[in-house]
């Protein structure tokens, strides 16, 4: 009966984080297609491989930061903070490409798929920084 009580116990701890790592990533998701001066997901469902490369590599970026945040920290609050730490993080990577590239609206309108990898890129190398830091 222990045993049981105790998966109970990590069931609810798995649906707890998980839940609010679902969370995280739509809160991360809306925030980040509300600051791009482009409609990503508009874009992506015309076919635009620059905007899912710059989306989805920052997304992947944000999620490894989530899973690091879930396997070191032991408190959900915990989770929640460096969850946001990493939000940030992202928009401020983002701002700094936008000012590195330039034109990136323009860039990814067309389709540039060397601008839009760069981006995923950039997000997806913080996202590995940040989950180093977190461990």
């Amino acid at each position: 009966m222990q045993h049981f009580v105790g998966l109970q116990t990590e069931l609810l701890y798995y649906v707890i984080y998980f839940g609010g790592g679902v969370v995280m990533l739509l809160l991360f998701s809306i925030i980040y297609m509300a600051i791009t001066p482009y409609n990503d997901i508009d874009l992506i469902r015309k076919g635009s491989g620059a905007a899912a490369l710059s989306f989805g590599g920052t997304i992947i970026g944000f999620s490894l930061t989530l899973a690091a945040s879930a396997i070191y920290h032991t408190g959900f609050i915990a989770f929640l903070i460096w969850s946001a730490v990493a939000m940030v993080v992202q928009i401020v990577g983002y701002f700094i490409m936008l000012s590195i590239i330039g034109d990136v609206p323009g860039h990814i309108k067309r389709n540039n798929l060397a601008v839009g990898g760069l981006i995923g890129i950039s997000g997806l190398v913080l996202g590995i920084i940040n989950a180093g830091i977190l461990s």
